[in-house]
């Protein structure tokens, strides 16, 4: 079991070691970590990017403002969000479609990203991190 333990605090050393800083980077790609799904009149339940139609990556483009699948994927999936802030070091976008509003809040110094998408009575957690799409 200590080896576990340990392989795993080593694992997530290493993820932070391998972040990258996205200050001034307008293109990057975003892989889901972990995911949670939460339901007004129950509860909330860990769960799979695939269990939920997550993508486990996506491409966003704070210039053009869009969320994309990648073409890997060959899901061909695109959203556009209304409003991009970057402020003290961290990039917040939000945006709405199909009955859904979405947020996503990425730290800019290490690339960790938190998304929140909420509809009436479900709403998703997303955990993850993003890196420079021109590496």
């Amino acid at each position: 079991m200590k080896k576990i333990a340990t392989g795993f605090v080593a694992m997530l050393s290493a993820g932070a070691a391998l972040a990258d800083n996205l200050d001034g980077v307008d293109k990057m790609i975003c892989a889901a970590a972990q995911v949670q799904i939460c339901i007004e009149s129950d509860a909330c339940y860990a769960s799979s990017a695939e269990e939920l139609g997550v993508p486990p990556f996506v491409i966003i483009d704070t210039k053009k403002k869009t969320i994309s699948t990648t073409k890997a994927s060959e899901e061909n999936r695109s959203t556009t969000f209304s409003t991009v802030t970057k402020d003290d070091g961290v990039i917040y976008l939000q945006g709405i479609e199909g009955g859904r509003a979405f947020s996503f809040v990425i730290e800019e110094a290490g690339g960790h990203m938190t998304v929140s998408v909420a509809r009436d009575g479900i709403s998703v957690s997303v955990f993850g991190f993003c890196t420079d799409s021109d590496l």
